[in-house]
């Protein structure tokens, strides 16, 4: 690979290689064209950084490979190095995919891409998962966090393995059958090791967002960063062979241009996809509630393969645990509920309460509900409450029960965090490594986030908060040694969820799918319908709930069918196959 790098304001421009060497050097990069400056060529695994008019040295823009992490030197890596035996792969649409989100760092003991082996894939893959989304692997400050705090967006965070670590885990998944979605972060980089500016206007401040400077995608030099977040998606799709990428918060992407940035990669991925030969997939976490995202780009719209519905997640999460706190404040009702199950976006125009204002718009009925990533459980949702507790340890098993066939069998595309599909009760918490005096803002800043908020009526106490900085937050985090159900109540769980991945079966054609509603018995409100192909009836109520029998395919607690009749126990679920 030959050095490159794109800094048009500079006047002079160098490389430095090999300092650890006796044979260190220094070296005169030529300016090319349109801003661009281009050096030796780098062997793979030479160290090397950039001096820009004297100052530095600063990493690579596009490092693939921070050993020394991100303020130290990057490493030249070659991706065609590796040799592919996913060959036979036919790649995966994320469209109605069971997707399952996972976090490198706590998935497994080790923490590590190469931790996840042919056994934790091939489980997955026989529990009925088809595509597996990693959170961000772009190199960030420290040994753990998140990940949405990265600084050197090609670069896969050294502490998981490195680039070398990535390919091979995608190598092993594609072999279990599964695709690989990354989840990317184009809205903002982190402020630790962030040395973008020190090449060219990346950023603006003619825009605001709520981590300072918004990426540059409108004003003058724009086609720096429009051409560096472009490459990045299409690098790893086509360097590391990742079917779906998941890009962050892309309402804080910010761009007044003619062609918003969303359109143009929606377009280069697809072009990309008929190059390759398989399918390629992009989904965006929008908080927008308009469903022009994943509306094509020749209609006007952003030409996403599909989006997230946080609306769905807010009125099953509020409905089954009746927290109306926070953004749960319009949520809870089983009209709600309703709603979304029919129409997606609750705020739909309607005014939110959180917001303070009318919020989104409607679902056109045209549009393919598998458009639409649906979930009871996220990264978000979870480890963004005051201790990161998950459902699973708040709600009832019956509620656990209902909640899983309620995403994995409506008409939209399910998605599982780890570990929901046996039950897992270990929190998932927010955790960082941050140098100080960074540390310490962020220890303190989430002490105050959560200070009121109604945390303390949920908990029934005071809360304290667990320290994101200290270790053992982090460590109380991972799953443990296996995916594996450890109590009566979460081996429940792990047949219940075997039971209704079979079922689903039913539901794979769209076409049978038509607006549907979550009712609930006017005599009981806790016991609900979701109708469909497959039929869900869940009693949460604390009585026999008497329901309209049919073919019974499966059953959570207690039920018996008799003179056309389900009699349906308290805390219990019955799966009935819709009448033809």
């Amino acid at each position: 690979m030959r050095a490159r790098v794109w800094a048009p304001d500079a006047t002079s421009l160098s490389i430095q290689l090999r300092p650890d060497r006796s044979d260190a050097a220094v070296a005169p990069m030529t300016r090319i064209s349109d801003g661009w400056w281009e050096g030796p060529v780098l062997v793979p695994g030479t160290d090397y950084a950039y001096e820009v008019d004297g100052r530095g040295p600063f990493p690579d823009p596009r490092s693939a490979w921070q050993p020394h992490g991100v303020h130290g030197f990057s490493r030249a890596f070659d991706p065609s190095r590796h040799l592919w035996h996913d060959q036979s792969w036919g790649g995966i649409d994320a469209l109605g995919a069971v997707t399952y989100e996972l976090h490198v760092g706590t998935f497994t003991p080790g923490g590590t891409l190469d931790a996840i082996d042919a056994r934790h894939l091939s489980d997955l893959a026989r529990r009925g998962i088809q595509m597996i989304e990693l959170m961000p692997l772009a190199a960030f400050p420290g040994e753990r966090g998140w990940g949405y705090d990265g600084v050197a967006l090609y670069a896969v965070h050294d502490p998981y393995g490195g680039p070398e670590a990535l390919q091979r885990f995608v190598d092993r998944a594609h072999a279990a059958g599964l695709g690989v979605c990354l989840d990317v972060v184009y809205n903002h980089l982190g402020p630790d090791g962030n040395y973008l500016a020190q090449y060219g206007p990346y950023f603006t401040d003619a825009h605001e967002t709520p981590w300072g400077w918004a990426v540059n995608l409108d004003q003058p030099g724009s086609e720096g960063m429009r051409g560096f977040l472009i490459d990045n998606a299409v690098r790893w799709m086509r360097d590391f062979h990742v079917d779906c990428l998941r890009l962050d918060a892309v309402h804080a992407l910010q761009d007044d241009s003619p062609r918003h940035l969303l359109a143009e990669l929606s377009d280069t991925v697809a072009a990309l996809s008929a190059t390759l030969g398989r399918p390629l997939s992009l989904v965006a976490e929008s908080d927008l509630n308009q469903a022009a995202m994943v509306m094509p780009t020749a209609e006007g719209g952003m030409g996403m393969t599909a989006q997230w519905a946080d609306d769905v997640h807010h009125a099953l999460h509020a409905y089954l645990t009746e927290e109306t706190h926070g953004y749960y404040g319009d949520f809870g009702s089983a009209a709600t509920l309703d709603k979304a199950f029919r129409g997606v976006f609750v705020h739909d125009g309607t005014y939110s309460t959180f917001r303070g204002k009318p919020w989104g718009a409607p679902v056109p009925p045209e549009v393919d509900r598998r458009r639409f990533v649906v979930f009871a459980s996220n990264h978000d949702q979870v480890g963004n409450r005051a201790l990161g507790d998950r459902p699973a340890s708040r709600l009832t098993p019956g509620a656990q029960a209902a909640s899983l066939a309620l995403i994995l069998l409506g008409p939209f595309t399910p998605m599982l965090f780890m570990g929901e599909e046996y039950g897992e009760t270990r929190p998932f918490m927010f955790f960082t490594d941050h140098a100080e005096p960074l540390g310490s803002a962020v220890s303190d800043g989430r002490r105050s986030e959560f200070a009121g908020h109604g945390w303390e009526e949920l908990y029934g106490g005071d809360v304290s908060v667990p320290d994101p900085q200290d270790r053992q937050t982090f460590l109380r985090s991972k799953l443990g040694s296996g995916l594996a159900a450890t109590t009566e109540t979460q081996r429940r769980i792990e047949a219940w969820v075997a039971e209704v991945m079979t079922a689903r079966d039913l539901t794979r054609d769209p076409a049978a799918w038509e607006p549907f509603p979550v009712s609930v018995s006017e005599s009981a409100p806790r016991v609900l319908t979701m109708r469909g192909p497959v039929i869900v009836h869940a009693n949460l109520s604390a009585h026999e709930a008497m329901l309209p029998a049919g073919a019974v395919i499966a059953t959570f607690g207690r039920c018996t069918s008799a003179d056309d009749c389900l009699k349906l126990g308290p805390d219990s679920v019955a799966l009935v196959a819709a009448p033809h």
